[in-house]
């Protein structure tokens, strides 16, 4: 059984803007991979295209990772530090995570599913302008809270 494994079915995992060492959207991702593995992710996908933009900045297998996530989020950046095929610097990291947090949609298809979570979760709210703002605001609204 993972290490504290979050039910994804009561609250939504970590923010995508939480970091472990420097990089967003980790903690996210081993919320989703510990609560798949305990079978309570609920709607939330491991090694979805968000969790698979980490892994390819990184060049870690997402199967490799699962494996380690009986393991705590420091041991666990540990070993994604000793196993990445992408060795980044800190400044890397910290432009790429700056990057994803500002990263909006890019294409007119990933513009259509954007405005659709928009306007489901948060019609009247402007400020939603990057795939984290829409995914903040999806966590909390889709627990009842009000946008």
């Amino acid at each position: 059984m993972p290490l504290n494994s979050p039910d994804l079915t009561q609250y939504p995992p970590r923010s995508p803007r939480v970091r472990l060492g420097g990089y967003a959207i980790l903690p996210r991702c081993l919320d989703k991979g510990r609560a798949t593995l305990a079978g309570k992710q609920g709607e939330y996908h491991y090694a979805c295209p968000l969790d698979m933009g980490f892994f390819d900045f990184v060049g870690i297998d997402p199967e490799a990772m699962k494996k380690e996530l009986s393991k705590s989020d420091t041991e666990i950046l540990a070993w994604v530090q000793a196993h990445a095929r992408h060795k980044r610097t800190l400044p890397e990291i910290l432009a790429w995570t700056a990057y994803q947090e500002n990263r909006g949609p890019d294409n007119p298809d990933s513009r259509e599913y954007f405005n659709e979570l928009h306007k489901a979760g948060a019609p009247k709210r402007t400020d939603i302008s990057s795939w984290f703002d829409v995914l903040d605001m999806d966590d909390f609204v889709s627990f009842g809270g009000k946008a």
